[in-house]
């Protein structure tokens, strides 16, 4: 398993850039704009991780700025811890056979979501290419919020 990023939420861009690249040092090492989304992904690495995040694309802080204002309650800011695993079947499987609730299944042998015991929400992706698609998580549905 390797972490890749963690994702947050932000009202306003050019404060929260100020706030993390020029008080707390961290640097701009990847961008994408998404005009149809209407939404900014700014991906920040540690002055230390800069060269290996350029690199591998982690590890990374996840600047997310939606373009249409949102007023976020509840943890909805904070998006998610993402780890890159070998198989993400296995580890799927394993989580629920632990007792936590898929929810978001892999169905694209990609990506997955799962929620740790705080609630907080846990991104699995496939190392590599994406998995062939496989039941049971082909059929199975979304549960709940991830």
């Amino acid at each position: 398993m390797k972490f890749l990023h963690t994702m947050i939420r932000v009202k306003n861009l050019d404060a929260s850039l100020h706030f993390y690249c020029e008080l707390l040092g961290l640097k701009e090492v990847r961008r994408y704009d998404n005009d149809k989304g209407r939404f900014s992904l700014i991906f920040l690495a540690a002055p230390e991780d800069v060269e290996t995040a350029q690199k591998t694309q982690a590890p990374t802080i996840e600047l997310t700025y939606n373009w249409d204002p949102e007023d976020y309650q509840g943890g909805r800011n904070f998006g998610h811890l993402a780890f890159l695993v070998d198989n993400i079947y296995e580890s799927c499987k394993t989580l629920q056979a632990g007792g936590v609730t898929i929810r978001r299944p892999p169905r694209d042998g990609h990506m997955a979501f799962v929620r740790s015991p705080d609630n907080i929400s846990i991104e699995l992706l496939q190392r590599g290419d994406a998995l062939s698609p496989q039941e049971p998580w082909l059929s199975m549905p979304n549960t709940g919020e991830w």
